[in-house]
C-alpha cells in the first residue's frame, strides 16, 4: 500500500512538473502579436505585469517571474521596444528580453535637408511625443538616428544637433588656408551652398574650391539655391527661377550681394564641410552643369558661356527649353 501511495504521488509530481512545463512553453490567452516597451532597470516581475496585461502570458505576472526563475537563465533583462510575434510562450518571451535585439527605429537626415523638412519629419512620426523646438539651419547633422518609442522630438533634435557640434569641433581645427572662410558657422553656410549645388561627392571640393575663389577675389557667387531659400525655406522650387528672383534684393540672393549669405540654406554633411575646409586646389571661377548629374568647370568668362551653350543645347534637345 505504501508502495503505492509512493507511485501515485510521483505520477501527482510528474503530471505537475508537466503541466507547469506546458504553462511556461505556452503562449498566453491573447497570442499576439505584442508591442512592449522595457524601461531601464526593468526586472522579469515589472515586465511580467505589462504582459499579464496584454494576455501574452499563461497564468499571472507572479507565474511568469517565478519561472522565469526557476527556468530562465538568469540574465539581466535589456531596455528597449520589443516585438514579440505571435504565438510565443513565456519561455521564448523571456528569452527574446534577455537575448533577442531591441525594435530599432530610425529617422533619416539625407545631405542637404533643410530644417524645415526635418521638423515636418520629426513632428509627423508618431512614435516621438513632445512638442519640438525651432531647429535652426544648418544646425544638424545629415544621419540616421536612432530614437526609443515614446522618446520626445526635442531629444532627437538635440542628438542631431549634438552631432553637428562634435564634427564642428573634430574639422575645424584641420582647416586649410585655402578657403576664407572665418567661422565654423560660415563653413556651415558654405558648405551647404556646396551641399545644394552638387550631389555628385567627387566634385565636392571643386565646387568648393570655385566658390573660395570667387570670396577671395570678392566674386559674386552667384548660387541659384540662395535665391530658392528665401522662396521656400530650401524645400525645391518645381519650376525655373524668375528674372525678378535673380533681381531681388534680400540678403540670401548672391546674384545681388557679394560674399556668403547671412547663414545656411540647408544642414550640410560632413563631406561638404570638410571640402570647403580643405577645397580642391583649382584655377575656375565658374561652373555649368554637363548633363550626366555632374559639372563642367572653366577658368574663364568665355569658357563659361560656351559651356552655358552646350548645356542648353542638351536642355533642348530634351524638350526642358
Amino acid at each position: 500500500m505504501k508502495r503505492l501511495l509512493l507511485l501515485v504521488a510521483a505520477a501527482i509530481a510528474v503530471a505537475a512538473l508537466a503541466g507547469v512545463g506546458m504553462m511556461w512553453w505556452s503562449a498566453g490567452p491573447t497570442p499576439g502579436p505584442h508591442t512592449i516597451i522595457v524601461e531601464e532597470g526593468a526586472t522579469a516581475a515589472s515586465v511580467g505585469r505589462q504582459l499579464e496585461q496584454k494576455g501574452a502570458i499563461p497564468g499571472s505576472a507572479r507565474t511568469f517571474y517565478l519561472f522565469s526563475r526557476l527556468f530562465g537563465a538568469g540574465d539581466p533583462i535589456q531596455a528597449g521596444e520589443f516585438e514579440i510575434p505571435k504565438g510565443t510562450g513565456a519561455a521564448g518571451i523571456l528569452d527574446l528580453l534577455q537575448h533577442g535585439r531591441p525594435v530599432q527605429r530610425l529617422v533619416t537626415v539625407t545631405e542637404g535637408m533643410p530644417s524645415i523638412i526635418v521638423a515636418e519629419k520629426l513632428a509627423a512620426n508618431k512614435y516621438l511625443t513632445g512638442l519640438l523646438p525651432q531647429i535652426a539651419e544648418g544646425s544638424v547633422l545629415p544621419n540616421s538616428y536612432s530614437y526609443q518609442r515614446g522618446e520626445t522630438r526635442a531629444a532627437v533634435a538635440a542628438r542631431m544637433q549634438a552631432a553637428m557640434d562634435k564634427a564642428l569641433a573634430d574639422l575645424w581645427p584641420k582647416r586649410k588656408a585655402t578657403c576664407p572662410v572665418r567661422t565654423p558657422q560660415e563653413a556651415v553656410t558654405l558648405a551647404s551652398i556646396v551641399e545644394k549645388e552638387t550631389g555628385k561627392p567627387s566634385e565636392r571640393r571643386t565646387v568648393a574650391g570655385v566658390y573660395c575663389n570667387r570670396l577671395r577675389i570678392g566674386m559674386k557667387l552667384d548660387a541659384d539655391p540662395t535665391v530658392i531659400y528665401p522662396i521656400t525655406k530650401g524645400k525645391p522650387l518645381g519650376r525655373r527661377i524668375l528674372r525678378s528672383e535673380l533681381n531681388d534684393g534680400n540678403p540670401y540672393n548672391t546674384y545681388r550681394n557679394a560674399g556668403l549669405p547671412p547663414g545656411p540654406i540647408a544642414n550640410p554633411g560632413r563631406e561638404s564641410i570638410a571640402a570647403v575646409l580643405d577645397p580642391a586646389e583649382t584655377e575656375a571661377l565658374y561652373f555649368v552643369a554637363d548633363g550626366t548629374g555632374g559639372h563642367v568647370f572653366a577658368r574663364t568668362l568665355a569658357e563659361q558661356q560656351a559651356n552655358v551653350r552646350k548645356w542648353f543645347e542638351i536642355r533642348r534637345k530634351r524638350g526642358e527649353m
